[in-house]
């Protein structure tokens, strides 16, 4: 009985006690410069173009990456995707893509179906 008195007196202090806890509050001021602010609006008006692609195919049959084009788009409608030719290769280009977060989302649903894909930037004419 001892034992189950003290246990009770224990749950009910414990109970008390985390009513009595309260969380803090308080403000935050941010005090930053208004060049920030118009750099930030400057950045919003540019249209980037993508810089990140990502290569599913390569090789040396344009049948196959005819192919491989189609099954792609079939599969994966809503990126771009090109077949460029630079020798000896056949390659099938996908998305283009602003940041490499973005390309690395699109990688990882891309690799399920083709294992060899890679993200690169590709070189500015």
């Amino acid at each position: 009985m001892n034992k189950l008195i003290i246990k009770r007196l224990f749950f009910l202090t414990l109970i008390c006690l985390c009513g009595s806890i309260s969380a803090q509050e308080g403000t935050v001021n941010i005090d930053q410069s208004k060049a920030i602010d118009k750099l930030l609006e400057f950045k919003k008006d540019i249209k980037t173009v993508g810089t990140f692609r990502i290569q599913v195919y390569s090789g040396s049959s344009s049948s196959a990456a005819s192919n491989v084009k189609a099954e792609f788009k079939q599969s994966y409608g809503q990126w771009p995707v090109e077949m460029v030719f630079n020798t000896p290769n056949y390659k099938i280009w996908v998305g283009n893509f602003r940041d490499r977060l973005e390309a690395d989302r699109a990688l990882l649903r891309i690799k399920k179906n083709y294992m060899n894909a890679f993200i690169f930037k590709p070189k500015k004419d």
